[in-house]
């Protein structure tokens, strides 16, 4: 039977060492599975739990679409997620900062957190079998994590990413992103139109970063697409299919 396990895990915070809980979403079946790791994991299941009032329900789009694939992630520092997902310092105010831990937090994703999910799941724990997801500044780290980390993922699923942190160093990370390594990246039409002053000048440095790069991703508006869970559950569909699962076309 499909379930969902929840844990508690211990996490180097920006602030220091602290407990939050994890969950591991596994399908049906004895496996071995592909693995996903997801950033923002109080987003990922339930919308009764996310702070906003709707999740991504990949549990409900997986089963669905009888994608047999491991989701693995945990709850963020909701005092310091921009600190925690940033792979570089930025100042963009006094409230909009960080201190730039996202190499931090990826080395216990790709360390404990990773080699916990591989002992007590049916993983396929090799490179080719492992992705990671995000959005905002999840959407940032998935990019970070598919550049510095390439090692151990293969394919990242980047929405709606804040590149606006830093464009320069945004398309820095894409132009070095692993040369067999797979992209998918979008954006939605209507939060650009709201932010443009700040976004579009990083999108089209990260467009043209990834043209310089030359490897495999995609590069995607999204009509009428709004900065919320919702909008990006509503394009999951797409981002799966780049994952390799053109099945999964249901959304949830």
């Amino acid at each position: 039977m499909d379930m969902i396990c929840e844990f508690e895990v211990t996490v180097p915070a920006p602030a220091g060492e602290e407990k939050r809980n994890a969950y591991v979403y596994c399908p049906e079946g004895e496996g071995p599975f592909p693995v996903l790791y997801f950033f923002d994991g109080q987003n990922a299941f339930w919308d009764e739990r996310a702070p906003y009032g709707q999740s991504w329900r990949l549990a409900d789009f997986l089963q669905r679409n009888r994608v047999g694939m491991i989701v693995a992630t945990a709850e963020c520092d909701k005092r310091n997620r921009l600190s925690e997902y940033s792979p570089f310092p930025f100042r963009i105010s006094d409230e909009v900062c960080s201190s730039g831990r996202g190499g931090q937090f990826m080395d216990w994703m790709t360390g404990p957190f990773k080699r916990l999910i591989d002992e007590r799941f049916p993983t396929r724990p090799d490179r080719k079998n492992t992705f990671v997801m995000g959005s905002s500044m999840g959407g940032l780290m998935a990019i970070y994590a598919l550049s510095a980390y390439g090692n151990v993922f293969s394919r990242a699923v980047s929405m709606s990413a804040a590149v606006w942190a830093d464009g320069k160093e945004s398309a820095r990370l894409c132009r070095e992103l692993p040369a067999d390594a797979a992209l998918y990246f979008d954006y939605g039409t209507a939060e650009l139109k709201r932010y443009a002053k700040y976004q579009r000048p990083a999108l089209e440095l990260v467009e043209r970063a990834l043209k310089e790069w030359g490897g495999e991703y995609e590069f995607y508006m999204a009509p009428g697409g709004r900065h919320n869970e919702a909008a990006w559950r509503a394009r999951l569909p797409r981002a799966f299919a780049f994952l390799g699962y053109p099945q999964a076309k249901e959304g949830v």
